[in-house]
């Protein structure tokens, strides 16, 4: 006899995330190139924000010339650590999902074999 999995929504968790993706990307500022040295430079949470809208900017980018995924002008290892976290975020976390393996329990025996 089969389990019934427990039901997940993952339509509309993913349906969610990409609309919530689709709204953090319209916060997405282009600046010129030259004006992007100028200034103060982007630091950890501004590493977070482009993380996240890393994939729809990479889509813009492949459309527009004056679009970039990564700001130029940055304070360096902690933008890199917070880009990196907003990048995991957007791609699914950690990966701890993908690490548990579906492993039957011992004790449970395959009688429709028999």
């Amino acid at each position: 006899m089969k389990k019934k999995l427990a039901f997940r929504p993952k339509g509309k968790v993913l349906l969610l995330g990409f609309i919530s993706l689709l709204l953090f990307s319209a916060c997405a500022e282009q600046v010129p190139i030259d004006a992007c040295t100028e200034g103060e430079p982007y630091g950890f949470w501004y590493g977070i924000m482009h993380g996240v809208i890393a994939p729809i900017a990479f889509i813009i980018s492949l459309f527009e010339k004056d679009v970039a995924i990564y700001a130029i002008h940055n304070n360096g290892a902690w933008y890199n650590l917070g880009f990196l976290f907003g990048i995991s975020i957007t791609m699914g976390g950690t990966g701890k999902s993908v690490s548990h393996s579906k492993k039957k329990p011992k004790n449970e025996h395959n009688y429709e074999s028999q």
